[in-house]
């Protein structure tokens, strides 16, 4: 099971890890201040998101749920240093952030798994484009592949596993650096109910042992409030917080929590946020 504790030394070495220095000043590990995305130019202009305001803090879980459209992913892929955005500024642990970093992990909606790797070699890959040291990156793998229930399936190939155990690897490889922050692009939206209800638990307990930031985009109401601490309502485009509501739940947290009655108040609010926004 993925919850089981990850001890500091299966961690890959890392130069320069700013870490427990972020921790000790109490730096937010995400802000955006004033921040908006456009696309194209012209009469053909989209805003996206924003004006958007948002301070995440170091070693919490944010989830943020809205409609289609309304900038959830073009906000992640901005947090990751995939874009930049048209005004406003981000920092990530106090540093203005305008490229891509090791220390952020980002995992999808499709694992994106290569088919003709085998899942050890797929969990390895950011060794190799990272250049970490390979014996302690394999023995991580192969720690990552055992807790999640994969390491007999090291030498298979992807489409040998189940969509939840490609999920699963892509989890691996994602953790394989041991990244600060990570970045969950509705990674669970492919997949069945029940599988999506067990991983997302899973997550919880696993994001809890870890002690990482996270920052979740989903459409699930459900999903966000069982492994939030924190869910943010985004208006329709271009997307806004309408909603930023602390997830008061006690953790871990279990297939039980959704019938707590704060769970359920939570849900209320952001249900009828959410649908309000047809009248608005």
């Amino acid at each position: 099971m993925i919850s089981e504790r990850l001890s500091a030394r299966d961690s890959p070495p890392r130069a320069n890890d700013s870490r427990t220095d972020a921790r000790a000043q109490d730096t937010p590990a995400i802000k955006l201040a004033g921040v908006t995305k456009v696309f194209g130019s012209g009469n053909e202009v989209v805003r996206a998101l924003g004006p958007l305001d948002l301070t995440v803090a170091t070693g919490t879980f944010v989830s943020v749920v809205g409609p289609s459209g309304c900038g959830k992913s073009t906000l992640l892929r901005l947090i990751a240093g995939l874009d930049i955005p048209t005004e406003g500024k981000i920092w990530r642990y106090g540093t203005v952030l305008d490229w891509p970093s090791r220390d952020v992990a980002i995992i999808f909606q499709e694992h994106v798994l290569f088919p003709w790797a085998s899942v050890l070699e797929n969990v390895m890959l950011p060794a190799d484009v990272l250049g970490l040291p390979k014996a302690p990156a394999r023995e991580r793998a192969f720690r990552l592949l055992e807790l999640t229930g994969l390491k007999d399936f090291a030498g298979h190939k992807p489409h040998m596993l189940s969509g939840g155990m490609k999920q699963r690897a892509a989890f691996c490889r994602a953790l394989l650096s041991d990244p600060q922050l990570l970045l969950l692009d509705e990674p669970f939206g492919a997949l069945d109910a029940l599988t999506r209800e067990e991983l997302s638990l899973e997550l919880s307990r696993l994001w809890q042992d870890l002690g990482r930031t996270a920052l979740l985009i989903t459409h699930d109401i459900e999903e966000a409030i069982l492994l939030g601490d924190r869910v943010i309502v985004m208006s329709s485009r271009p997307g806004r917080p309408r909603l930023d509501i602390s997830v008061d739940l006690a953790r871990p947290r279990d297939v039980n929590t959704a019938k707590h009655p704060r769970f359920v108040e939570i849900k209320q609010m952001a249900r009828s946020l959410l649908f309000a926004r047809e009248q608005d």
